[in-house]
């Protein structure tokens, strides 16, 4: 039996409030055929998946743990398949501002979402936070760690898709950069609350947002997948967290790729109380 489809089940029934009772209700199973999917015992019969998978706001392919190579992931493995660093190897500035909200005085567990090549995981790593990070891109990931390999600090990497994964720990830190706008729309609001919960108490969330701004052209390298954000979208998400950094529709030039384009940013780190 596939431990990862009953993993997924379980996992993504309580992240979206479900009993085992009223799944299988909206199924149209028994409650006991519900807890043998979760335990690895049996499999749906064929003609429940699409409905199952519409209940976890998920596909059929991700509750079975298969990621297909699809444009977006194919682009990036492009990319990271060159020589250098597709976005160099200097962290993001705002790395410097987690550090000093929430400084490493004891070891703090760090997540690194869509980390990419992994620059900002090795930084974070190098200067004492027990970091795992995740990015879809097999090659981004494999360049992360010989980054890390490099530096001579430990960083545990992983393969998963931002747009299903849920981590099963609490974490001090949640950090996103460039990761945001593969959130549905229709799914924003519930991925920022399943992590939020994910979330030790007096812990950071270090979050970006592309924000759609009709004067400013889409980026040569975006994807058909990116779904930027609305101003202030961002913000009002962390409504019951304290603001302790933001930086409000911030356009600025950008080089990534090796041609020039702008964007506009939403940046926040909110804490929770």
């Amino acid at each position: 039996m596939n431990k990862t489809f009953a993993d997924n089940v379980a996992r993504l029934r309580k992240e979206r409030g479900f009993t085992q009772e009223k799944l299988a209700e909206a199924v149209g199973v028994s409650f006991q055929a519900v807890s043998k999917w979760e335990t690895a015992q049996t499999y749906p019969d064929i003609e429940l998946l699409p409905r199952l998978a519409e209940l976890l706001t998920t596909s059929v392919d991700s509750l079975f743990g298969y990621i297909p190579v699809k444009k977006g992931v194919t682009d990036y493995e492009n990319r990271y398949n060159r020589d250098g660093y597709y976005w160099g190897v200097a962290p993001n500035r705002m790395c410097y501002e987690v550090m000093r909200l929430k400084p490493p005085t004891a070891r703090l567990r760090l997540l690194d979402m869509c980390c990419g090549e992994g620059k900002d995981a090795v930084f974070f790593a190098n200067n004492g936070y027990i970091v795992s990070a995740f990015d879809i891109s097999e090659k981004g990931l494999e360049k992360g760690r010989r980054l890390a390999e490099l530096n001579g600090c430990e960083v545990s990497f992983f393969t998963a898709d931002v747009r299903d994964f849920m981590p099963d720990d609490d974490f001090d830190v949640i950090y996103i950069s460039g990761g945001l706008q593969y959130f549905q729309p229709d799914r924003r609001a519930d991925m920022i609350n399943a992590y939020k919960k994910k979330t030790t108490p007096g812990g950071l969330h270090m979050l970006n947002a592309f924000v759609d701004k009709p004067f400013i052209p889409r980026a040569h390298d975006s994807e058909d997948s990116e779904r930027y954000w609305r101003s202030g979208e961002l913000f009002s998400m962390y409504h019951d967290w304290a603001f302790r950094y933001t930086d409000a529709e911030r356009i600025f030039d950008c080089g990534s790729g090796g041609k020039p384009h702008r964007h506009c940013m939403d940046t926040l780190i909110a804490e929770r109380l």
